[in-house]
This record gives structure tokens, sequence and C-alpha cells, in this order.
């Protein structure tokens, strides 16, 4: 007879008597408090990034940025908050989670501060790296410890509204942001953050007692750390510098020392990054393969569009925003539905018919050109949002629901990794485009058909990715689940 949860994608403890779960009982206004604050966390984070894409035909025209370089106000901001992402959900899960969330909230509106005041395009690159590392403190706490409060039958519920308040900032993003550049200044993108970073700080200091730390005493794995963020540098600086003789040897090194880094963390007692929970779940590997490629085929859709919108149109950032809204407002009102009916049927399946729908949206981009009608592009825009939503709270829900409670922070991490590292990769193909088809010059109208060019190859590929993407996700559910939400 197999031993108790043998083959249900679980591991066991190496170390029971290092690893303690705390048994408390949470009570439903503590369940309320760690939802709201999850929600403000889930907003700010989102509505900096999608505000920022409107902003950057601006940012890029104040300090005489290069379409390369413009990409990297955003990439700068991703890459900080994957390389420290799941680094920092193990530390939470070592040391606490609330303490790892408000250091983390507290970086992101010193960060917002400085934004306002940055004098040149190297500075501003600075602070949103910076910026990033606080964000990742968030992103690798908030989901675990939604998670730990919420038991298994609720849990699909919590996460699509805390998904909800991730739409709701992509949602008002653009539409604010745009209002905000076009009337106050950039700039005053990032005051907003602010407030909203002191309210969330002062009700988890308030509300919430006591830590979720359910591996204190473990040892934190500082080489496995250095090697993960080594190999992701390697190969996001190497995206940008392509067709280069150089960006290719920078790339081969990088997924050198992303195999260096696999091999380390196999023999480690506490790895940074457990890969037996990829091995030992089918669910939670496909999952996370599947958010992984859903993210790399939709997130620069707002980027390419923001621009395309502002340069070749001719619109304001604030029409601009306008109608980037379409997406996001549909996936604000598709996520909970689809979180509950996570609760009730096979997530599997309703995330890969989203990812379905999402290749659909991708696919009628492809045809942008400069007479496209607007009512195209929002069309366009509200089927991929219905897609993503559909996608992403029961795709989260069945990675949370394939691990141990010991295992939750490093689990937030890497939904947030797969999460900011497709984001990442989904910008790095737009770089390499950029890169390869106009070069290191400044947008201008005598290089808007190149631009277009760029738009429609990034979306052919993107539609690829969305279209291999759902077998990624499809593939996971060719096993029966446990009754209890976890199996191989």
């Amino acid at each position: 007879m197999d031993p108790p949860d043998a083959g249900n994608g679980k591991t066991e403890p190496e170390s029971p008597a290092i690893c303690h779960v705390p048994d408390r009982p949470i009570t439903a206004g503590i369940k309320r408090v760690v939802l709201f604050i999850a929600v403000l966390a889930g907003f700010i984070t989102p509505f900096d990034g999608s505000a920022v894409n409107v902003a950057l035909p601006t940012i890029g025209a104040e300090f005489h940025m290069d379409a390369i370089s413009l990409t990297w106000v955003s990439t700068a901001y991703l890459l900080s908050s994957v390389l420290f992402l799941v680094p920092f959900g193990k530390i939470a899960d070592i040391y606490g989670r609330k303490k790892v969330f408000l250091c983390g909230i507290s970086v992101f509106a010193i960060a917002s501060f400085l934004m306002t005041m940055v004098p040149s395009a190297p500075a501003l690159i600075g602070v949103r790296i910076f910026q990033g590392i606080g964000s990742s403190m968030i992103f690798g706490t908030t989901m675990a410890i939604l998670t730990s409060a919420y038991p298994p039958g609720e849990r699909g519920k919590a996460l699509g509204i805390y998904i909800t308040s991730v739409y709701l900032g992509l949602t008002l993003g653009p539409f604010i942001g745009g209002i905000l550049t076009e009337y106050l200044g950039w700039r005053s993108i990032f005051a907003i953050n602010i407030p909203i970073a002191a309210f969330a700080i002062l009700l988890v200091l308030w509300k919430l007692e006591g830590e979720w730390a359910e591996c204190r005493g473990e040892t934190f794995d500082i080489k496995g750390s250095l090697l993960y963020g080594l190999a992701l540098v390697t190969v996001m600086v190497g995206f940008s510098e392509l067709p280069s003789a150089g960006a290719i040897a920078l790339i081969g090194i990088g997924i050198a020392l992303a195999l260096a880094f696999i091999r380390f963390e196999q023999r480690q007692q506490f790895p940074v990054l457990n890969l037996r929970l990829f091995s030992e779940s089918r669910i939670f590997s496909f999952s996370s393969l599947a958010a992984l490629i859903n993210y790399s085929a939709t997130y620069a859709v707002s980027f390419l569009l923001s621009l395309d919108l502002q340069y070749t149109k001719g619109f304001s950032a604030e029409y601009a925003g306008f109608v980037l809204i379409a997406a996001p407002v549909v996936q604000a009102a598709v996520s909970p539905v689809a979180g509950r009916l996570s609760d009730r049927f096979d997530p599997g399946v309703i995330a890969s018919i989203g990812m379905g729908i999402s290749a659909l949206g991708l696919f009628s981009l492809i045809f942008l050109s400069e007479s496209t009608s607007i009512l195209y592009i929002v069309v366009s825009l509200a089927i991929l949002g219905l897609g993503f939503g559909l996608f992403s709270s029961p795709n989260s829900n069945a990675i949370m629901s394939a691990v141990e409670k010991r295992y939750y922070g490093v689990a937030s991490g890497i939904v947030s990794t797969m999460r900011l590292l497709g984001q990442m990769l989904s910008m790095g193909i737009a770089t390499m485009i950029f890169a390869i088809v106009i070069g290191k010059v400044e947008i201008t109208p005598q290089y808007y058909p190149a631009f277009i060019t760029s738009v429609h190859y990034a979306f052919i590929l993107f539609t690829g990715l969305c279209i291999v993407g759902i077998y990624a996700s499809l593939i996971r559910t060719e096993r029966k689940q446990p009754e209890n939400g976890t199996g191989t």
C-alpha cells in the first residue's frame, strides 16, 4: 500500500522538527482583513506598471530615449522583481511573510516617492529597479498569506477577488495614467502609490497579529539565489542586444547558468526553489508552465498598443489609456466568476478554454495597420481580456492547491515568478524585435512603417506562444485529480 499522500503531488517535510506549521484559528474577520490587504497590494503594483506604459511616449520625449531604452523603463522593473521574487518567497517562509510584506510595500512607497524627482533616464531606470525589489517582496508574500488564511473550499473565490483587484489596477492604470500624464505630468502617476501603500502598512500593523513562518529554522540558500539571478540577468540583457554575436553569447551563458542552478538546487537540503514541486506534481508543473507562456504572450500587448495609438495614430495619452482599458475591464468582470467555477470544476479545463480565447484575441491583432479602426482594437482587446480572465484565477488556484502549507511562500513566489518572468520575456521579445527591425533610434514619423512591421512580428510570435500554451494547459488535465484538489 502506498504511504499517505503518495502520488498526490505533495512532498513530505524533510525535517518536521525544523518546519513549524502554526495551528491557530483564523476567524472570518481576520480573513476579511487579509483579503482587503491583498486587494490593496494586488491593485497598487499592476496600476503602476500599466499607467507607466501609457506615459512612455511622454517620458521618452522628456529624456530623448530611443525605442530600446523605452522598453527598459518597464523591463528594469520586471527584471528586478523576478530576480528577487523566489528568494524573498523563501525568506518569508523562514522569517515571516508579514515581515517581508511590510518591508516590500515600504520599499515600493519610497521608490514611488523618488520617481517623482528623477532627473535623467539612467536615474529613472535605477529607481525602477529599486521599486521592482519592493514589488518582489509584495508579490512573493501576498498570495501565500491569502492561501494560508483561506481553506481549499473558499480559496478559489478569495483568489478570484484578489486577481480582480489586479485587473482593476490594470483597468484604471491606463485610464487614470493617461489623465494624470495629460494634466499633471507623468510623475504624478507614482505619487498616487504613496498614500495607498501607507494605508496598507497601517492596516497590517493595526489588524494582523502573529506571523506566517512555517519553515522557521531552515537556512537560506544564498548561492542558489545568486545563480538564479545571474541566469536571468544575462538572458535578458542578451535579448536586448540582439542580433549581435555578443548578445547570442550572453543568452548562451544565461542558459548554462540556469542549468547549473537546476543541478545545484537538486543537491541542497533547503533549496531556494524546491524543484521537487515540479517533478512530483504534474498539476503544479504544467500549471506553472501554462502561466509562464500565457504572460509571455500577452503582457507586451498594452505596451505595443500604447505606442501604436500615440505614435502612428496620433492620439493623446488620455485617449490611448481609455482605449486600453477594454481588456482589463473584461478581465475584472470574468475573474471572480472563473475563480468560483474553479472551486467546483477542474480548474485546468477552465484555464485551457481561457488560453484558447486569448490566442484568438492575439491573432486578430496581427492585422493592425495605421488605418485600423478603434472599434476593431477594442473588440480584440475585449476578447483577449475574456480569455485572460478565464485563465488566471483557475490556474493560480490549481498551483496553490497542489502544495503543502509549508511551501505556500515558495509556491506564491513561483506563481508570481511565472507571471513576472512571462511579462519580462514578453517585453524581451518586443525589445528583440525593435532591436532587429528599428534599431536604437527614437521613434519618429520616418520610422513608423518599421514600427508597424515590428508590431506585426510581435503578435505573430505571441499567437504562436499562446497556441503552445493551450497544450501545456490541457496536458495537466489528462489524469483525474483526487478529491482533495491535488494530484499528479
